[in-house]
């Protein structure tokens, strides 16, 4: 027993002693492997540290800031380049946002080296639990890396990069650098890079204006910016954005309060499809295109990247104006042409409607073949009769069009004997539009409008509207569509006249005028006025207060073709295009919008021509102005073009036309004695144009089907065009005050009301053209001008309409470059 004894107790000693011995030999053999590893990782620090990128790009921070276009009182209006970004400083940053983008990401951020020890082992718990990848413990400083200098393979290299240069990042730059550099540049889905962009491309808010609503759901995107922004998946933002906000609340960045409240506010997405301006304050797109055009010419392909700001001389308010103008008035012409049917007509299942998820799926693909367009917004037809025709919107908004009013404009497809075409029906895919008071269905238009608006002082432009819908092609009407001008080009040959000896009283026959086959070479030109009414006589001032075509005619066929064509190029019309013949008189050359205007800026600002401009100046990404507009300015003796009582005169003229003439109605419904202008309607209706000026602003708008047909009967300048033109005005004037004539020129006289040159003073001025009166100094022979009249008259057809000459000419896409 003792010997057993003795062998028990000797061998407990001995088992601890090997245990101990087991013990101490793993901890040599775990120190040695871990000063082995860090040996290793120290060596391979060594080896790598050095070839880490260098942090100047950090430090320096320059993204790809795209090219960015504003209005001349800073509005946004337009962004080129693959990239949006809006950098802001640390300080401008709210912090609200700065505690969503910690609770979503890194709440340990400013306790943590770079790397989160901690969260590593909650993510590897997490994903051991769940046996998948369900959390990460990437912190802000390794995204940040990442992001910058590093590809997104998952391998144990870029993996072992990305640790180092977290480390390089966090010894070298402070923890609000580090936030600072994610917030500016972290991809927010949509084109969208850092939070501030984000916010105006979700939202159209400037990010210092953000809730805590908001700000959690821009912080949830990036953990998946394709599926967790609002744009593309709402629902899952929605419940990111509650994750969010719930981490936030533990955190003790919100309240119980705040929470509550941040809970519940609805969230408006002001995307590019439902924000009335777009993504931008207004709707701008025109300018902002050509303005990029125009610097592109300059620096090609580096201006998408290098964040060029170009300021134009776009009045946001004027912009705004003139899209609202030129829609509504597209839309007006709209309802009085005939109901073209629906776009579509689809069976729709019976009993439909107490199915919502059909029937939103329904409306989700007819959406899809046929997009809302601004305020067009396309519904599918449950039920129709001559009294009401209901529209489903969504499955939970269904719209009933009861107003006459509206019912008018589609009681064509509403009769019982409606042709198949054109009837609407259970099932019939349409437009419809809430005009304010009532909602309306409406085909979605096909005619075009432009209208620009400019400075004469200076060229400015202040408005630009190419068109119905820019998103639809970016044909830009006011530069690119060069069109016939019909009776609005009249101003520029009476204006020639005046400076040959004829007078505002110069008595001109209006009786039919005609030129054989055998005169023009080709054949018989017999010009009509508009309904074919004539007068024995009228003077210079009435025939153009009227747009009398045969008082326009002998004017010219006085004057003398080629004196003419010479003339107009005074104004900056293109010689080439403005033939030296006899139909010139009724505006059956070519221009665009622009030109005209220009043209008329002339008349307004006493006769200097100054040619458009839209670039004011372009500042870099450090806003150093690298470019700045000269333009010219009325009032330089350089740039007069025209005899300043030619210029007096013919404002005279212009003004009394929009009091008496064609263009009565502007006076009419502005109320104001500073307005001159004329209208124009080119033969069968195929162009309405109205140009208008005060001494202030000069505006032009033109109608028309970009490949020239009749928009009607009795669709004239005056009825088409002059109401968008004085819708426009009506918001552009506002405020401003009238501005009577100028003092008039020397040289000039008023003799019985009417105005005489000093050089041809009553007695010496020529008093008659075109009656039969002998010894009238009548100079040019009958046959004046017919050379190349046979060439131009081939093209010519038809009767003349309201103020017109002719009918050819279209939409050729040759752009117009504009000055800086």
């Amino acid at each position: 027993m003792k010997s057993t004894k003795t062998s028990s107790k000797q061998k407990a000693p001995a088992a601890r002693s090997w245990f101990t011995r087991l013990v101490l030999k793993a901890i040599v053999l775990f120190t040695g492997l871990g000063l082995c590893g860090a040996l290793l990782m120290s060596l391979a620090l060594a080896l790598a540290w050095p070839n880490l990128p260098d942090l100047t790009a950090m430090i320096d921070y320059r993204p790809r800031v795209p090219l960015r276009i504003y209005t001349a009182d800073k509005v946004l209006i337009g962004e080129f380049g693959e990239e949006r970004r809006n950098v802001l400083r640390f300080d401008e940053i709210p912090d609200v946002m700065k505690s969503a983008i910690l609770a979503a990401e890194d709440d340990r951020f400013y306790q943590h080296g770079g790397i989160d020890w901690a969260g590593v082992l909650r993510a590897a718990l997490a994903n051991t639990i769940h046996m998948s990848k369900t959390q990460g413990a990437s912190t802000i400083t390794m995204q940040v890396a990442r992001n910058f200098y590093l590809s997104s393979e998952k391998t144990y290299t870029r993996k072992f990069y990305e640790l180092l240069l977290t480390f390089k990042i966090e010894a070298t730059l402070t923890k609000d650098q580090i936030l600072d550099l994610y917030m500016n540049q972290i991809f927010l889905g949509h084109r969208a890079y850092g939070f501030a962009a984000a916010s105006r491309t979700y939202f159209g808010k400037p990010l210092s204006e953000i809730t805590p609503a908001e700000a959690a759901m821009l912080a949830g995107i990036p953990k998946a910016p394709s599926r967790f922004n609002p744009i593309s998946n709402f629902e899952r933002a929605k419940a990111r954005q509650a994750y969010v906000l719930g981490r936030m609340r533990s955190l003790g960045y919100l309240t119980d309060a705040e929470y509550r409240q941040a809970m519940e506010q609805p969230i408006v997405i002001r995307s590019a499809a439902n924000s009335p301006g777009g993504r931008y304050g207004i709707h701008g797109d025109y300018p902002a295109e050509l303005a990029r055009q125009l610097l592109y010419g300059v620096y090609q392909d580096d201006i998408y990247s290098r964040g060029f700001n170009i300021y134009t001389t776009i009045n946001s308010k004027d912009q705004e104006a003139a899209y609202q103008a030129v829609r509504e008035g597209i839309l007006d012409y709209t309802r009085r042409a005939p109901y073209t049917g629906p776009e579509e007509n689809i069976d729709l299942p019976k009993g439909i409607e107490s199915d919502p998820e059909a029937l939103n799926d329904l409306l989700d693909e007819q959406q899809d073949k046929h997009p809302d367009n601004g305020d067009l917004l396309i519904g599918i037809v449950l039920s129709a009769s001559p009294t009401e025709v209901r529209v489903a919107r969504s499955a939970s908004r269904i719209i009933d069009i009861t107003d006459k009013r509206a019912l008018r404009v589609v009681a064509r497809g509403l009769t019982p004997n409606a042709k198949d075409s054109v009837r609407i029906r259970r099932g019939s895919v349409v437009y419809i539009h809430d005009t304010g008071d009532y909602w309306e269905l409406i085909n979605k238009p096909s005619i075009q409008a432009a209208l620009v608006s400019l400075s004469p002082q200076d060229g400015a432009i202040k408005a630009m509207v190419g068109g119905f819908d820019f998103d639809e092609g970016k044909f830009n009407r006011v530069t690119q569509a060069w069109r016939q001008p019909g009776s609005s080009f009249k101003p520029f040959i009476y204006a020639s006249a005046l400076e040959r000896g004829l007078t505002p009283a110069t008595q001109i026959s209006d009786e039919p005028f005609s030129l054989t086959a055998e005169q023009t070479g080709s054949k018989a030109w017999n010009p009509k006025n508009y309904g074919r009414s004539y007068e024995p006589m009228l003077t210079m001032r009435q025939g153009l207060y009227k747009s009398k075509n045969m008082v326009s005619i002998r004017i010219m066929q006085a004057v003398g073709p080629q004196y003419v064509q010479d003339y107009v190029t005074r104004f900056g019309f293109d010689r080439s295009r403005q033939p030296a013949v006899l139909p010139l008189a009724l505006g059956a050359g070519s221009v665009t919008p622009l030109q005209l205007a220009g043209g008329y800026s002339v008349f307004a600002n006493g006769g200097y021509r100054v040619p458009p401009y839209l670039i004011d100046y372009v500042t870099d990404s450090a806003g150093k102005v690298i470019m700045r507009s000269r333009p010219t300015v009325a009032g330089d003796t350089l740039a007069r073009v025209i005899d300043p009582r030619t210029a007096y005169v013919m404002d005279d003229m212009l003004r009394g036309v929009a009091t008496y003439g064609t263009g009565a109605r502007a006076h009419r419904e502005l109320k104001r004695n500073d307005i001159g202008g004329k209208t124009g309607t080119t033969n069968d209706s195929q162009d309405a144009w109205f140009a208008g000026f005060t001494p202030k602003l000069v505006a032009v708008a033109w109608m028309g089907f970009d490949q020239p047909r009749s928009m009607g009967q009795g669709e004239t300048g005056g009825g088409a065009a002059l109401p968008i033109w004085v819708d426009y005005m009506r918001t552009a004037l506002a405020g401003q005050p009238e501005i009577p004539p100028g003092p008039m020129p020397s040289g000039l006289t008023r003799v019985n009301g009417d105005f005489y040159f000093s050089e041809f003073p009553p007695g010496t001025a020529i008093a008659r053209v075109g009656l039969p009166a002998p010894g009238d100094p009548v100079p040019g022979a009958p046959a004046d001008g017919l050379d190349g009249i046979g060439t131009l008259l081939d093209q010519l057809h038809g009767d003349a309409g309201n103020d017109s000459g002719s009918d050819s000419g279209g939409a050729v896409p040759q752009p117009v470059r504009v000055p800086f």
